[in-house]
């Protein structure tokens, strides 16, 4: 499996920006998915995740209500759209796939779930 995740950049605070993963080397409806990220100086952390089919979705605290993720299963891509961006969401965002196959849940928000990793899109939120 390869994930090549995209949209990054630089941003205003309170502005929007859209990741998009694209996925490849497996069957997409087979893997949950999830977005996690990477501040400076912090650990990696759980941000989104949408299971096989797109009909669970579930957010940590920090992002609830500001971004959305979404799938696209005919063009393998799974997206997060982040409005009403903070200093604090900047971060190295990665996107993950978790084969659903073997999963009890309907999607994982734990690093060790996941399965394969993408390289990351830079985040940046100027104030």
């Amino acid at each position: 499996v390869q994930l090549q995740a995209s949209g990054g950049g630089l941003v205003q605070a309170g502005g929007s920006l859209r990741l998009s993963c694209a996925f490849s080397g497996r069957t997409f409806s087979m893997y949950n998915m999830g977005w996690f990220r990477q501040g400076p100086g912090k650990e990696r952390e759980f941000v989104a995740a949408i299971s096989w089919n797109g009909g669970s979705t579930g957010y940590a605290d920090s992002v609830k209500g500001r971004f959305t993720i979404s799938r696209d299963n005919s063009k393998n891509t799974v997206d997060l759209r982040m409005n009403t961006l903070k200093p604090e969401d900047a971060a190295i965002y990665y996107c993950a796939a978790d084969w659903a196959g073997d999963s009890t849940v309907d999607f994982a928000t734990t690093q060790s779930q996941y399965d394969f990793w993408g390289q990351g899109t830079q985040v940046t939120v100027s104030s």
